[in-house]
């Protein structure tokens, strides 16, 4: 009957609870699965915010066993925590592991169950009032709430608007607070009367009773207890009058207390004024025209097929390591040690010779170690750069390519506290290569045709477009070609600055080419007069101050953004335009670092001609793509390597020291159409940045007579050639501070009015005016 009864008792109360019959042991298993893998969802919910870029794209490898994903979880880890912080609730999915953690200790520990539903219940709500508070407050942030709070609190705000979805978070937080925390209005007035009668205990009159003192403080061991003006120690014992002692302490004197009185820095009433202003109102941001734009996402860029990063080919080390060897011995040239670092196109073996080996002995065998290689092109560093070995670069058979994707997903480029960074590829070790063009600052790019110049400039641009809001950065895009930028004619309004009068952004015609340039040089002049005034040295200094509102807009001051000029194709520049186009070039690219305008110049041929001795030395920062001969190389680098590249984006880069082989991102044009796309269908400036205009840019040779359309300086430029008697475009430029296409366009009026003769070639212009009285009649007798 015992039995029975035992039996009978666990049915029914299964029964009543409705829950699982389990066993103890069963209990104690699922409590102990459910608290591991409470565990395993909290760290990679951790983990999840510091490595969800990189983990992106592994998201769909899950089967493939040779992908590995930074969360400490790996590929389980970051695919659970995208599900649920990303797709689902964001940080209150956090409240899941707590509750599966209760659960399984409920179940190991064998407790009654009844109350775990109503935390589950209460816990589920509290996830969903979390994760739309979230999505409320932290509409920048949009992983904090997740996706389901992110499109919940859209899909509130379409019905009852932000108000609403505010009061509804308000009345549901009372209620949470009322339900699960007892909650009143009571408690929080007995709060505040418990605190205020503490505070009037602390603050009581010390009473001294028969030389005893009562403190609420606590007192330091041999501590000095002062009483009206008598000091005892605490270790002497209080002093018995009746017992007839005649004891005479001596009376101290009060201790006097030294303050130092700080007098305050007295500040400028301009920075009184600045101060209350950011007070009030906060620094000015510039980016709050366009508060609700949304840099591109890593989605919009392709992984081309990259998974698990460089496959080791081992076969192939070995087989390149032994024919190195294997050469040099042929030569008797021993080696101490070997070394090999696998890039994503090359891989570097370095070699330690053996004592007495002459380093350009090896040098020399450069195209013998090629040849029993077999090999593409190999290149000879020797020695390397702060090693003491030899580099050998040898191209893989099987080369990977980098995706744009990788590089911007990278922590050193999502972290790079840079003005203006590039992630340019990968290096040889196979690291994420990123640099500050601000601090180039100016970068000269060369190459043959079809070798990676076009798709580097892309980088360069996806770069900047990816880390820099669009009040920050405006590129001036020049074209030659006129295929290659048109792309990004759909972020005109965002990113493009270009002269107000143009039509296009992206200028594909040279004469408009010129027109910039100069209009770029007076904006130059403009900024550093600004920057003179602001009494600052550089954009950096001058934008601070900007935002911290010591700088008065009324005064002509505004925020400076950062300008880029891209230029496709120089050559062809240099070839139809000449100096017109060399000048400005040299004057931006000697003085224009300081106030944030940067040049990206691109040409196909490297020759001394184009890329002349004043462009080569403002230009410290220059890439090498895949050139024709070793005198190109020379020309660009300095160095000779670049005629041994293999192409397709292998590149060498150089500011001015050591030399980096890098293998460049590759953006593809579908990409960069994607991401022009997604920043073109938002909201916009009402149109692009408008550089200064260039007066007198239209420079011609026709010999037009017409008072109406001479220059405003005209008269002025006569007197100074009748003065000086000497007929020269350059003599105009010193004298009146002008370009020099407006110059040439006065010598041409002159010519036409009959002041200067016809033009002599190197010889300056005859004076047909003999003095100022001369010319008076001239021009009178015009008007008449």
């Amino acid at each position: 009957m015992a039995k029975k009864r035992r039996k009978s008792k666990p049915t029914t109360s299964k029964k009543k609870s409705g829950s699982l019959k389990l066993s103890k042991k069963d209990k104690v298993i699922l409590g102990s699965l459910l608290i591991v893998l409470s565990i395993a969802l909290f760290f990679s919910f951790i983990s999840y915010y510091f490595t969800w870029q990189e983990d992106q794209s592994l998201l769909t490898e899950f089967t493939n066993r040779n992908a590995e994903a930074s969360n400490l979880l790996n590929k389980f880890g970051a695919a659970v925590s995208h599900f649920f912080m990303y797709q689902g609730f964001g940080l209150a999915s956090f409240v899941f592991p707590i509750l599966l953690a209760i659960t399984g200790l409920y179940l190991f520990l064998g407790l009654e169950g009844k109350s775990l539903w109503n935390k589950w219940i209460w816990g589920l709500i509290g996830v969903i009032w979390i994760s739309i508070a979230l999505g409320f407050f932290a509409i920048e942030q949009p992983l904090l709430g997740g996706l389901i709070g992110y499109e919940m609190n859209d899909f509130l705000q379409d019905y009852i608007g932000k108000i609403g979805v505010f009061l509804i978070l308000i009345f549901a937080l009372v209620v949470i607070l009322v339900r699960l925390f007892n909650f009143s209005p009571e408690a929080i007035g007995n709060y505040f009367r418990e605190r205020r009668a503490t505070v009037k205990d602390e603050f009581k009159p010390v009473t001294v009773t028969s030389g005893e003192v009562e403190l609420n403080l606590e007192t330091k061991p041999d501590s000095e207890v002062k009483i009206d003006t008598y000091t005892h120690k605490k270790d002497i014992p209080p002093l018995n009058t009746e017992a007839g002692l005649d004891v005479n302490l001596p009376k101290e004197e009060p201790a006097i207390d030294l303050e130092v009185s700080k007098v305050a820095e007295e500040k400028e009433e301009a920075t009184i004024k600045a101060d209350k202003l950011v007070k009030d109102f906060g620094e000015f941001d510039p980016k709050l025209e366009l508060g609700n734009y949304k840099f591109p996402t890593l989605d919009l860029l392709d992984p081309h097929g990259v998974s698990g990063g460089i496959t080791i080919n081992q076969e192939e080390l070995e087989e390149n390591k032994n024919r190195i060897v294997n050469t040099l011995k042929n030569y008797k040239i021993g080696i101490a040690q070997i070394k090999a670092t696998i890039g994503p196109t090359v891989t570097l073996y370095e070699i330690v010779p053996e004592a007495g080996i002459r380093i350009s002995k090896i040098k020399n065998l450069e195209d013998d170690i090629a040849l029993s290689l077999a090999a593409l092109g190999i290149r000879i560093i020797a020695p390397i750069p702060g090693k003491g070995t030899i580099g050998i670069e040898v191209p893989n058979k099987n080369a990977s390519i980098v995706s744009m994707r990788s590089v911007i997903a990278s922590k050193k480029f999502q972290n790079a506290e840079m003005q203006l960074p590039i992630a340019f590829g990968k290096t040889i070790s196979n690291e994420t290569f990123v640099v500050d063009l601000a601090k180039m600052p100016h970068l000269l790019m060369a190459g043959a045709t079809g070798q990676g110049k076009s798709v580097g400039l892309n980088a360069v641009i996806t770069s900047l477009l990816y880390k820099k809001h669009p009040a920050e950065i405006k590129f001036v895009l020049v074209d030659p070609k006129k295929v290659e930028l048109t792309l990004f004619n759909k972020i005109e309004r965002h990113y493009l600055a270009k002269l107000p009068d143009s039509d296009e952004a992206i200028i594909t015609d040279n004469t408009k080419v010129i027109n910039t340039l100069n209009s770029l040089c007076i904006e130059m002049d403009n900024r550093y007069e600004l920057l003179k005034l602001a009494m600052v040295r550089n954009i950096k200094e001058y934008n601070t101050k900007f935002k911290a509102r010591k700088l008065n807009p009324n005064d002509g001051h505004k925020f400076l953004p950062y300008i880029i000029l891209v230029v496709d194709e120089f050559a062809d520049l240099i070839m139809t335009a000449g100096k017109e186009v060399e000048t400005p070039i040299a004057r931006l690219a000697q003085l224009a670092r300081a106030i944030g305008i940067h040049l990206i110049i691109a040409t196909q041929r490297p020759s001394v001609n184009v890329i002349t001795g004043i462009i080569k030395a403002n230009f410290p920062a220059r890439i090498a793509f895949r050139v024709t001969s070793k005198i190109d190389s020379r020309t660009i680098l300095d160095t000779q390597g670049a005629d041994q590249l293999i192409g397709r984006g292998d590149m060498l880069y150089t500011q001015g020291n050591d030399v980096t082989r890098i293998q460049c991102a590759f953006v593809d044009t579908p990409e960069v159409a994607k991401i022009t796309e997604y920043i073109g269908s938002q909201r916009a400036y009402p149109s692009a940045h408008e550089l200064p205009e260039y007066v007198g840019e239209d420079s011609g040779t026709s010999l037009d007579n017409d008072i109406a359309d001479r220059d405003k300086m005209f008269r002025d430029a006569a007197e100074v050639i009748v003065i000086a008697q000497q007929g020269s475009a350059s003599l105009i430029q010193r004298k009146l501070k002008l370009g020099y296409n407006r110059a040439g366009r006065i010598i041409d009026q002159l010519e036409a009015a009959g002041i200067v003769g016809p033009f002599e070639g190197s010889k300056a212009r005859q004076v047909l005016v003999p003095d100022i009285y001369a010319l008076d009649q001239l021009l009178q007798n015009e008007t008449k």
